[in-house]
């Protein structure tokens, strides 16, 4: 069977009503200053970059995420604030625990052992957040978009208790598949 290697990448995707709250948050930046790409995924904060796999061997890859997110714990984390990548990036702030980082390191470290990925930089300067814009932010707009979006999320408390595998169908990502934490 010859190769088809599609994107995937690997997130914490928040639950209900967090999850639609944050997508209307999308939707109200789309509505007021025309930007759409953060539309193209659920929210999520990512854990792998976008990487390629054969997609023949999806199910392989499913069961090894699901054995390794099987021994990993649940934790609980905060949203809180809006902050950017220069004037590039602009996503709410995510206060965590070290859990976090510690757990995004033992699946880069997991993802080379046992998936054939590679360690990029990425995965070295990681920095936990939630997109809201980003790509098609215009030139002289950011300090606007800034104003409009600090007074319209408020702090929120988060538990996961799950990490989602993405993949990307069209032009946009789509859950392909959930992996439950120990509790």
């Amino acid at each position: 069977m010859a190769k088809s290697l599609k994107k995937y990448f690997i997130g914490i995707v928040p639950d209900e009503p967090l999850r639609r709250e944050i997508t209307e948050l999308k939707l109200a930046i789309q509505e007021r200053f025309g930007y759409k790409f953060a539309l193209k995924s659920p929210p999520h904060i990512t854990l792998k970059m976008p990487f390629l796999f054969n997609e023949n061997k999806e199910e392989q890859l499913e069961n090894k995420l699901r054995r390794f997110f099987g021994e990993e714990k649940g934790f609980s984390l905060e949203i809180e604030g809006v902050g950017s990548f220069r004037e590039k990036v602009v996503f709410l702030r995510v206060k965590y625990p070290p859990e976090l980082p510690a757990l995004q390191q033992r699946l880069v470290t997991y993802g080379k052992r046992h998936l054939g990925h590679q360690i990029e930089l990425s995965d070295l300067n990681y920095h936990p957040h939630l997109t809201v814009a980003f790509r098609d932010i215009k030139k002289g707009q950011f300090g606007d978009l800034m104003a409009f979006l600090r007074p319209r999320f408020g702090k929120q408390q988060m538990a996961v208790r799950q990490v989602s595998l993405l993949k990307k169908a069209s032009n946009s990502w789509q859950i392909q598949n959930n992996f439950d934490l120990m509790e």
